[in-house]
């Protein structure tokens, strides 16, 4: 049997710690590599499954992305598949999922509804944040507090979701809960950089943020657990895998983000991810 783990140009051997995947696949009889997604040599119709991990150059070729997608669910098993992928590759699925699940309020801004938008959503909760609606890594993240706030000169091209700032993000950070063939089975707490409380919201380790490995909490496994069962109802399925990224707004746990397309497992902070993700997909063959 063999799985390849789709991964991007500049991430050959895949995400922090891959090596600890292929390991773990190993282990249990199963071979498996990391291949570079948009690389015409690979054969993907050879592969039992292909799983998609670090592919961290889709939201700058999107269609392309989407395009390989399709391609290869023709010719053998892709988990989560492509019409998953293209439905949250765009934010503004939080729209759509805050009417199932407790999510971080969010709006949708482009060119013509920008400054109508953007005094509204100031308006509702005085400080905001602005995403690139196709993003990842929180490149692109406008902080504002105003329309005149200078900060707003450093938006990417339309369109955007708007979001209130979740105050919290600056004090216990957020949480991200792995949700594997529909059972929680781990979590990582995420921090903004030490000493940059004040103004930094992003907790990437790009930016200093820092991440720790800790016990799954009942309520934030309730939340991702049914997040997910959310978002499979309308695929008509089960979600393979997923990552719930979650906040506290308003006194409780709210969902900040859904991952379902290349989710980074942290293999570096909790290696026992990679045992987890290598057993659901022996399972699946």
């Amino acid at each position: 049997m063999l799985v390849l783990l789709a991964t991007s140009s500049l991430l050959p051997d895949g995400e922090a710690g891959g090596s600890l995947l292929v390991d773990a696949f190993a282990e249990r009889g199963i071979d498996s590599r990391w291949v570079v997604w948009d690389d015409s040599s690979v054969d993907w119709a050879a592969a039992d499954v292909v799983a998609v991990r670090s592919t961290w150059d889709y939201h700058r070729r999107t269609a392309e992305f989407l395009a390989w997608a399709r391609k290869v669910e023709t010719e053998t098993r892709l988990l989560n598949g492509a019409d998953v992928f293209a439905w949250n590759a765009d934010k503004g699925y939080l729209v759509e999922l805050g009417s199932d699940v407790p999510c971080v309020p969010t709006r949708l801004l482009d060119d013509a509804t920008l400054v109508a938008g953007l005094r509204s959503a100031l308006d509702s909760w005085g400080e905001v944040v602005i995403k690139p609606r196709t993003g990842a890594g929180g490149v692109g993240v406008v902080v504002a507090s105003s329309l005149q706030d200078e900060r707003l000169e450093g938006l990417t091209a339309a369109p955007w979701v708007v979001q209130p700032v979740v105050q919290s993000v600056r004090t216990t950070g957020e949480t991200s809960v792995y949700v594997l063939g529909g059972a929680a089975v781990s979590q990582v707490d995420k921090v903004v950089a030490a000493g940059d409380a004040q103004s930094e919201i992003r907790v990437h380790e790009l930016y200093g943020g820092r991440s720790r490995s800790v016990d799954l909490g009942a309520s934030q496994a309730a939340l991702a657990e049914s997040t997910v069962t959310a978002a499979a109802a309308r695929w008509g399925g089960d979600l393979t895998y997923a990552r719930v990224d979650m906040m506290v707004w308003d006194d409780e746990w709210a969902v900040s983000e859904l991952e379902l397309i290349e989710p980074g497992l942290y293999l570096d902070v909790d290696p026992s991810n990679a045992g987890r993700f290598a057993d659901l997909v022996r399972s699946l063959l």
